[in-house]
């Protein structure tokens, strides 16, 4: 059997005890539960304005429970695709300020965008050079590095660090996703984690299933096989449920010694292969859903159930009154292809495109946080918050404070809107201000209350061809929101798109024409965040120039 070393990519499971301090508890828990390639629409929790058809495809009783202890943020945004959106997360700087705004490899210094010809990681497919008219951008191929002077990477204080730093037990479980072999960022333990279990360079899975031992066997062997599971191997269970039953043992340790805890839950689920649960699979073929349907809300249900196996662990220890739980999806769900049995496209409806793109789709994603006594149940938010807040937002959380990091921090902290915010939300709703679903999503929290502008900019960047065909609604372009307005920058055609996601969330009508100075307003603003970032853009082949800034093209 093909084996990495450990010492390049962490795969043991713990590290000594004696790494983390062991500091008695007067700080809450915190749970980060991240799921990979969840749409919007990929649950029984409503984030839109109304319920939706898709809404009601798969069953999600864990995540409704969820929605009704904490809040729901309607306007939750992710990058288009995982790792930019996780290392932002560790480092709190945008994914363009951190030039990472593509997904690593496992190789080290090799790029995984198709523009300019094939990458090494798929060199065994059947794909000749590209003939776009742009080749990649200058970006940050290796991803993030708790150290300096590695090549090609972000060098950064990781944000679990100052977790570690204060006395909490760290534990990662799942997908990490950081970095490449044969730099520091690979391994968690160097992310500042006391525990690892299953992360390392990998992006997907092999396989789902025990019997194909998470892809351990010299048939199947590949990058994406998943180590420190072995006790699993053959027992029937699916990595969703190893997973979170290695979360519970790790939990035991910091439980039992009265430490604070951080646990990273990043499940690997529901990225593609698209591995039927034969615990849930038979009820949705029983209630008409196709075959391939079937098998990706059986996934869900999947990780559904692992969020409420957590939730009742900590009640069952007693803790739950001192957990934060927040909930969130690294990018929007997987829609350009027919790997779920629909039409491309449409399984994010009505939101328009998904993975990969910038359009609403690709980046807005469900998110709930619950802080016990402190946020108003079942309150919703829309206020947006972004990958790189959640740094700041923790720290808080954790009550650390006067923290010092080697990069600048792109996010704001959004403790008060959860809270304070939730609070005046809930107000509103016993005065009888907010009565309808619509009525609250479009309810303003004041900066004044919240610290966050609830128009500030959310700008999503993708200037790369993200497949080895070229889709001309995925590849190559950035995006501003601001308020209702959305402007998209397309860089093949050097097009300014507007649209108003109030009146058009699928983002169908171009509105450009009638608003030359909204669309004249937002290039400029798109135009100086990405060049205060430096941001990557990629190359016009036949002038070997840089691709215009979108207020270049006005």
């Amino acid at each position: 059997m093909k084996s990495i070393p450990k010492s390049l990519v962490g795969l043991s499971m713990l590290a000594p005890m004696a790494a983390c301090q062991n500091q008695k508890a007067d700080k809450p828990n915190i749970i980060f539960f991240l799921v990979d390639d969840y749409g919007w629409l990929d649950s029984s929790v409503a984030y839109g304005e109304e319920v939706y058809p898709n809404n009601l495809r798969i069953h999600t009783p864990n995540m409704k429970r969820l929605s009704e202890m904490g809040v729901i943020m309607t306007n939750a945004y992710a990058c288009p695709l995982s790792t930019p959106t996780r290392t932002s997360l560790m480092t709190g700087m945008h994914a363009a300020h951190e030039k990472i705004t593509m997904f690593t490899a496992p190789e080290k210094n090799t790029p995984t965008d198709f523009t300019g010809g094939t990458r090494g990681f798929f060199a065994g497919a059947s794909v000749k050079a590209n003939e776009d008219i742009f080749d990649r951008p200058e970006w940050n191929i290796n991803g993030i590095s708790p150290e300096p002077g590695v090549e090609n990477t972000q060098y950064a204080t990781p944000m679990v660090k100052h977790l570690k730093d204060a006395g909490y037990y760290t534990i990662h479980v799942g997908k990490a996703h950081w970095a490449s072999i044969g730099t520091p960022g690979v391994t968690p333990y160097n992310m500042g984690f006391c525990v690892n279990v299953a992360g390392n360079m990998a992006g997907m899975p092999r396989s789902y299933f025990s019997e194909d031992h998470f892809g351990n066997s010299p048939d199947k062997w590949t990058y994406s096989a998943i180590n420190n599971l072995e006790e699993f191997y053959d027992t029937g269970t699916n990595l969703t449920e190893a997973l979170t039953a290695k979360a519970l043992q790790t939990l035991e340790y910091p439980i039992a010694n009265n430490m604070p805890f951080y646990l990273y839950m990043a499940h690997y689920g529901v990225h593609t292969p698209i591995h039927a649960h034969p615990n849930y699979y038979q009820k949705y073929i029983d209630e008409g859903l196709e075959d391939l349907t079937a098998k990706y809300a059986s996934m869900v249900e999947s990780v559904d159930n692992s969020l409420g196996v957590l939730l009742d662990f900590l009640e069952e220890k007693g803790i739950a009154d001192n957990t934060i739980i927040i909930f969130y999806s690294d990018n929007g769900g997987h829609s350009v292809n027919a790997s779920k049995s629909s039409e491309a496209h449409t399984f994010n409806a009505p939101l328009r495109e998904g993975k990969g793109s910038v359009y609403e789709g690709g980046v807005r994603v469900p998110m709930m946080c619950y802080i016990p006594g402190k946020t108003a149940a079942g309150a919703r938010i829309n206020t947006p918050v972004m990958p790189e807040d959640f740094y700041p937002t923790i720290l808080e959380l954790a009550g650390i404070e006067n923290y010092e990091t080697v990069q600048e921090l792109d996010g704001k902290s959004f403790v008060d809107l959860i809270t304070k915010g939730s609070q005046m939300v809930a107000e509103a709703k016993k005065r009888g201000e907010l009565t309808t679903q619509k009525e609250e999503n479009a309810f303003v929290i004041p900066e004044s209350v919240s610290g966050i502008d609830p128009e500030r900019a959310v700008v999503s960047h993708m200037p790369h061809q993200w497949r080895i065909e070229d889709q001309y609604d995925v590849d190559f372009l950035s995006a501003v929101r601001k308020g209702d307005w959305k402007l998209v920058y397309r860089m093949h055609d050097a097009k300014l798109e507007l649209y108003n996601l109030k009146e058009d969330i699928g983002e169908r009508n171009d509105v450009a024409a009638e608003h030359p100075d909204i669309v004249k307003e937002l290039a400029v603003e798109l135009g100086d965040k990405l060049r205060g970032w430096e941001a990557p853009m990629p190359f016009v082949k036949a002038t070997g120039k840089v691709v215009p800034m979108p207020d270049e093209v006005l």
